[in-house]
């Protein structure tokens, strides 16, 4: 008697943690670097180098496989990716992969008596709430890298700091955003970065956010910038710019300006401040990469 959970433990995942190692070698990464990422010793990676793992042939030439192997391995290598994200992806594929598909045939190779079998496997959900967040932070961290690599950001952070965020796809309260814990400051031309991106940081961007989400805005991606007109009037030459009042509390100010709004992602609304209060431009978008890219853009 043999279990799928075998085919996959002796299986499926040696062979994948085979092709990851290989995949971040060819991106460059020294052996300690692919033993860190994959959470695995050195000799192991060293065995996976020396091709002493057996490979199953059709678990390599599986196209969901490799496409699987190709962008986690790019997310390691980049820091996209963390491990867990990387182990929830691969979760996901072999539940997929459980479901009456390449794992159930292995499993049925190894057990004939199933393929006469009326027998369904219970499987996990492929979109849950861990996977949906991890992807939330991964966009983050993308968006905050394409904002560093551009010549030019940290003169456009505001005197109240600058963030990227981006919101779950059902997104109610702060805690469903993410962002950069104590927003990204100007630091003598250079942007100063806190730490990670974290859900429930930021409730400034994230207040916005969800106050232009509630009015009917289709974004879930957002950059604060210090107010320029200048930059505004370029902006608004290709995407729709709004006002709102300064004066207002923010949440009921955006919901004001927006509400009812019917058109596309990207639109950028702003304020031109009032006593106390710094004016200030936010780009909302699809997520928080292309809020990024549209402000990269502008630079």
């Amino acid at each position: 008697m043999r279990f799928i959970e075998e085919v996959v433990v002796d299986e499926f995942l040696p062979t994948v943690r085979s092709m990851l190692a290989e995949d971040l070698r060819e991106r460059g990464l020294t052996q300690h670097e692919v033993a860190e990422a994959l959470g695995i010793s050195q000799s192991a990676v060293s065995k996976y180098a020396h091709g002493e793992v057996a490979r199953h042939p059709r678990i390599v030439a599986d196209d969901r496989v490799q496409e699987l192997v190709d962008r986690v391995g790019e997310g390691l290598a980049t820091g996209d990716v963390s491990r867990v994200a990387a182990l929830v992806e691969i979760e996901v594929l072999i539940r997929r992969l459980e479901a009456g598909d390449l794992l159930a045939d292995l499993h049925e190779e190894a057990m004939p008596e199933l393929a006469d079998a009326d027998v369904e496997f219970a499987v996990h959900d492929p979109d849950n709430a861990l996977r949906e967040r991890e992807r939330v932070v991964a966009s983050v961290r993308r968006g905050l890298r394409t904002l560093q690599n551009a010549s030019g950001f940290a003169a456009l952070i505001p005197n109240v700091g600058a963030n990227v965020a981006e919101a779950l796809p059902e997104a109610e309260t702060i805690d469903d955003v993410a962002a950069i814990p104590g927003r990204l400051v100007d630091v003598k031309g250079s942007t100063m970065v806190p730490g990670d991106p974290e859900f429930g940081v930021s409730e400034h961007v994230a207040t916005v956010l969800l106050a232009a989400r509630k009015a009917g805005a289709p974004v879930r991606g957002a950059v604060n910038l210090r107010y320029d007109p200048d930059l505004l009037a370029e902006i608004g030459e290709t995407y729709p710019t709004v006002e709102f009042d300064a004066k207002a509390p923010s949440a009921e100010a955006v919901r004001d300006a927006l509400e009812g709004w019917t058109g596309d992602a990207p639109v950028v609304i702003y304020q031109t401040g009032a006593v106390g209060v710094e004016p200030i431009v936010y780009v909302l978008a699809s997520d928080a990469v292309e809020a990024a890219r549209i402000v990269r853009e502008y630079l």
